[in-house]
């Protein structure tokens, strides 16, 4: 399986693959056509407290995978529940971030790709 990243507010591509929403709200002024969301994990997305810490402080990303992959491994339900959605081809990470890099879908993937 080849995991990808990108924000939702990108245009939907073909090779997207399976497209999973990383965000616990939904991105503001985009609808739900627009975005071709195939799945909307947000039982795994990082707790409303996580995300208020971080803040996309780039000093702090290090601590947000750390707290981030503890909440991940207490929430075996959900990770079961993506596990369901991810497939076996291509799938698209989608997050709301203006942040491309340090963001909820880079540290989930890379969560991901070490189990």
């Amino acid at each position: 399986m080849q995991i990808r990243t990108k924000r939702v507010y990108d245009e939907p591509a073909r090779g997207d693959g399976r497209r999973i929403l990383i965000d616990r709200l939904w991105p503001r002024g985009l609808s739900k056509d627009a975005a071709r969301v195939d799945f909307w994990a947000k039982s795994v997305a990082p707790s409303s407290e996580l995300r208020r810490w971080y803040q996309h402080d780039h000093a702090k990303w290090e601590e947000f995978r750390k707290r981030y992959f503890a909440e991940l491994d207490a929430n075996a339900d959900g990770l079961a529940e993506l596990h369901e959605h991810l497939g076996s081809r291509t799938v698209t990470l989608l997050f709301g971030s203006k942040e491309e890099e340090l963001n909820n879908a880079t540290a989930l993937k890379q969560y991901l790709s070490k189990k």
